[in-house]
């Protein structure tokens, strides 16, 4: 087993990693259209996730004004909404709001307080601010603190999000780890010098060969247990 790094913090990514996002807006779906099939339902899951993808891309690229989650999420409830036929403001309104309505791994609670026993534990998120709040409430993640890339006016991978947080653990970049179910997050945290942690979760982005992380984790116990968290 390759000995865990010397890191004085973890900094967290929230949605997928820490949450089931795929898994809250199939409910928000299912709600807004009850009578579509398995099929049709990941297809709108897909049109909500390709906008909001779409939306933070342009924005990266400069070919958008920076608007928070909470904008681009009511714009993806609004185009799943037409898609689906359904026009009705209220219900529209209660899709977005699934997106701060997410369940948390079975895993992630507990072991976030695991490590948050040992660590200073951070969430760093591309979601807004006050999505935030809703989203850890509802999903009973204790944060020592919590990141918005709202504070640096984008969205990851833009390296100003993660030097947020190295900024913010007032500790260099290669004493924090980042942990994440996405290869491209982390790769995007080596960039700016951050030691890296890849756990598996149902949804992600899977590392490739190429990839060479710090640590590799079937799940957030296992990370716990190899950074040797009570």
């Amino acid at each position: 087993m390759t000995p865990p790094p010397a890191i004085d913090g973890l900094v967290f990514d929230i949605l997928g990693t820490m949450v089931d996002e795929p898994g809250g807006i199939r409910r928000g779906v299912r709600a807004l259209v009850p009578d579509a099939d398995d099929a049709r339902t990941d297809a709108l899951v897909q049109v909500w996730q390709r906008h909001v993808d779409q939306r933070q891309r342009e924005i990266l690229a400069g070919h958008r004004p920076y608007s928070d989650s909470t904008v681009i999420d009511l714009e993806a409830a609004t185009r799943v909404a037409a898609e689906a036929g359904v026009d009705d403001a209220d219900a529209i309104r209660s899709l977005a709001a699934a997106g701060q309505r997410l369940d948390p791994w079975p895993d992630s609670v507990r072991a976030l307080d695991r490590l948050a026993a040992r660590f200073p534990v951070i969430g760093l998120s591309n979601a807004a601010g006050t999505a935030l709040t809703r989203i850890s409430a509802h999903a009973g993640l204790r944060w020592h603190q919590v990141l918005s890339a709202e504070d640096a006016r984008g969205y990851k991978p833009h390296a100003d999000v993660y030097r947020l947080a190295v900024t913010n653990a007032g500790r260099p970049p290669e004493r924090l780890l980042m942990v994440a179910a996405h290869a491209w997050d982390l790769r995007a945290a080596q960039a700016v010098g951050m030691r890296t942690a890849y756990v598996q979760r149902p949804v992600g982005d899977p590392p490739t060969e190429a990839d060479a992380f710090d640590l590799y984790a079937t799940s957030l116990d296992d990370l716990a247990t190899r950074l040797g968290a009570p």
